[in-house]
């Protein structure tokens, strides 16, 4: 207890010192989507490199296929070990016309709820992982870290991780640990701190619907020839009962109710689903009947049509029956939904329907199952308490409506769960003009980081 006040208190003292350095990252402009930027992504992982050896840590740029890695190591024997991930590349600036200063030159912006930071990659995800890079200075400058840590930065989470697959399979004994941290989540609200504990799995379908061997004239083949863009609306509109329940034979295999605890808590929470759809411009819930919008959103499985496409879309009108028609499907998954089930099912529902002279082409753009962090977990209920004491107030355990790759493959290839702590708030603007981190959610993130590694350090 004493290492850790002394911790807290340096974080507080050194707080002026950690912006500087969280600036110097910050103007860097790691674009990895951008080849022109690849120097700068490179002096960024150098820079990050040459940080983390200042801290005692073994730190390398490892190189991929794509945008390198960082690896840093650093070991206390007989101790639980933890590994930390984050990103440090960042989204392109543009528009840069609509940015209040340039994006690449961060600064402190004083608003009436606080000073906060201001800049591109301020809180996605430089800012995220910054914070627990200065509660590892101030355990090292305190005496030592109390865990084992290694920490993995990726520069291409913004262009999809394609070599984060890869990297992780040939690197899975040295990064493998006790348990994941990830940062790039959010907070409820800015004075609440949340753990995500459920993300949402994905399958991504798209669907070719064939009919004759050419477009026909709808005057002179219309009745008697098959429209392939009615046969996919009829597929389409089977998708969903009455009550909003996705048809798929076997969908819901997997899927089980809220604990009651997390169930009990979202109840409380002050979130009005009303004022939710009316800030889109919408006003009465779809989906689930019987379920709440913050339910649906956070821990029930969709079914979801991204697009269709099919005979003369121009301007003006074209008397044509279309040889095809294409729909892009979503399905989000949760709990234990295994999504090659899920794909075999729709597959299957679609061929059920197809008519005579009608024949599908399946095309997969990607799937992934759910992943979810057991509420008896150690390490959760470790966070819990630390949180608990940093703010005063329990943390939401909160659900996740998309996905987050990194910790499927954590789970899948080290089998690792991932405690996924995040500072962020809803409006950060994150990949927006004028991206801003608070001020306090950098504070208090760092002094949460710190009290959370002495939990799990104990």
């Amino acid at each position: 207890m004493a290492l850790l006040e002394a911790v807290l208190a340096k974080i507080d003292t050194n707080l002026d010192a950690a912006l500087a350095r969280l600036f110097a990252l910050l103007a860097i402009p790691t674009i990895s989507t951008d080849p022109a930027y690849a120097s700068e992504v490179e002096r960024t992982a150098e820079w990050l490199v040459a940080e983390l050896r200042g801290l005692g840590f073994e730190a390398s740029v490892r190189p991929t296929t794509g945008q390198p890695m960082v690896i840093a190591k650093a070991t206390r024997p007989n101790a639980p070990h933890v590994l930390f991930y984050g990103h440090y590349d960042v989204q392109p600036p543009d528009p840069v016309a609509l940015w209040d200063s340039p994006p690449f030159e961060p600064r402190l912006v004083e608003t009436p709820e606080g000073k906060r930071i201001v800049g591109r990659g301020a809180s996605d995800d430089k800012g995220q992982l910054m914070m627990f890079v200065e509660a590892c200075r101030a355990f090292q400058e305190s005496g030592g870290l109390p865990c084992s840590v290694t920490i993995l930065l990726e520069g291409e989470e913004e262009t999809g991780s394609p070599s984060l697959a890869a990297f992780l399979a040939e690197n899975r004994a040295e990064l493998k640990a006790d348990v994941a941290l990830a940062s790039d989540t959010g907070m409820w609200d800015r004075r609440t701190p949340a753990i995500s504990i459920m993300l949402r799995g994905q399958v991504l379908e798209e669907v070719v619907i064939r009919g004759a061997d050419r477009d026909l004239h709808s005057g002179m083949f219309g009745g008697p020839a098959i429209n392939p863009i009615h046969v996919l609306a009829l597929i389409i509109a089977d998708l969903h009962d009455e009550a909003g329940r996705v048809a798929l034979p076997g969908f819901y295999e997997g899927v089980t109710e809220l604990p009651e605890e997390i169930a009990e808590q979202w109840r409380k929470l002050p979130f009005n689903g009303r004022h939710f759809l009316e800030e889109v411009g919408l006003s009465v819930p779809a989906g689930e009947t019987g379920r709440s919008v913050l339910e649906m959103i956070w821990s029930r499985p969709t079914c979801d049509v991204n697009g269709i496409i099919g005979g003369y879309t121009g301007k003006g009108s074209k008397t044509v029956l279309p040889a095809e028609a294409r729909a892009k499907f979503s399905f989000r998954l949760v709990g234990a939904q295994d999504p090659e089930k899920i794909l075999a099912s729709f597959r299957s529902f679609v061929k059920a329907r197809l008519p005579a002279d009608c024949r599908a082409e399946f095309i997969s753009h990607g799937a992934s199952g759910a992943q979810q962090l057991p509420v008896t977990s150690p390490a959760l209920g470790k966070a819990r308490k630390a949180l608990r004491e940093e703010w005063g107030k329990d943390a939401v355990l909160a659900g996740c409506g998309g996905s987050i790759p990194i910790v499927g493959s954590f789970k899948r290839d080290l089998g690792m769960d991932t405690l996924m702590v995040g500072f962020a708030l809803d409006d950060d603007r994150i990949h927006s003009p004028n991206e801003k981190f608070e001020l306090s959610s950098f504070h208090k993130g760092t002094r949460s980081w710190a009290r959370i590694l002495a939990a799990l350090g104990s």
